[in-house]
C-alpha cells in the first residue's frame, strides 16, 4: 500500500515538473518528463509494484536471486577461462591451421636461388649449403645475431 502510494505521488511530481518545462516552451524535454512519470503510475496500476514489494520481503525470491547470482558468475568464469586458454580444442586446431596456411612454404626460395625441386630432395640433409658466388650474407648475420637468432 505505501509503494503505490509513493509511486503515485512521484508519478504527480513528475507531470508537474513536466507541466512547468513545457510552460517555458521546452516541449521535447516536458514529452520526456512525462514518459519518465507516467512508468511508476502504469507500474502501480499493472500490480507490479505489489508483486516487487512481496518480492522483495520473501525468502524463497532472495534465495531465486542467489541462485542466478550464482549461475551468472559460473558463466562468466567458464568464458573467462575460455578466452585464456584459447577456446575449445577444435578452435585451436582451427587456427592452428589457419597459421600454418598462412606462412608461405617456399617464402625464403628467392634467397636461396631457384633450385629444381628434384635436386632439393635428392641432396642430403645434413650437409650445410655454401652460398653460390656473388652472394654476401654478412650483413644478414650480423643482423641476425644482433637479434639473437
Amino acid at each position: 500500500m505505501i509503494a503505490e502510494t509513493v509511486c503515485s505521488a512521484v508519478a504527480a511530481a513528475g507531470l508537474g515538473i513536466a507541466a512547468v518545462t513545457a510552460y517555458r516552451k521546452r516541449f521535447l524535454m516536458a514529452v520526456r518528463l512525462t514518459a519518465y512519470s507516467l512508468v511508476p503510475l502504469g507500474l502501480v496500476m499493472t500490480g507490479a509494484v505489489e508483486w516487487a514489494a512481496e518480492t522483495a520481503f520473501s525468502p524463497m525470491a532472495w534465495a531465486g536471486f542467489g541462485v542466478l547470482g550464482g549461475a551468472w558468475l559460473l558463466f562468466m568464469t567458464s568464458r573467462a577461462v575460455e578466452r585464456r586458454t584459447g577456446g575449445t580444442r577444435k578452435e585451436r586446431k582451427a587456427a592452428r591451421a589457419a597459421q600454418r596456411e598462412a606462412v608461405a612454404p617456399a617464402a625464403s626460395a628467392p634467397s636461396l636461388g631457384a633450385a629444381p625441386a628434384t635436386r632439393q630432395a635428392t641432396r642430403p640433409a645434413a650437409k650445410p649449403r655454401k652460398a653460390e658466388q656473388g652472394e654476401d650474407f654478412s650483413d644478414i648475420e650480423a643482423i641476425l645475431k644482433k637479434h639473437g637468432i
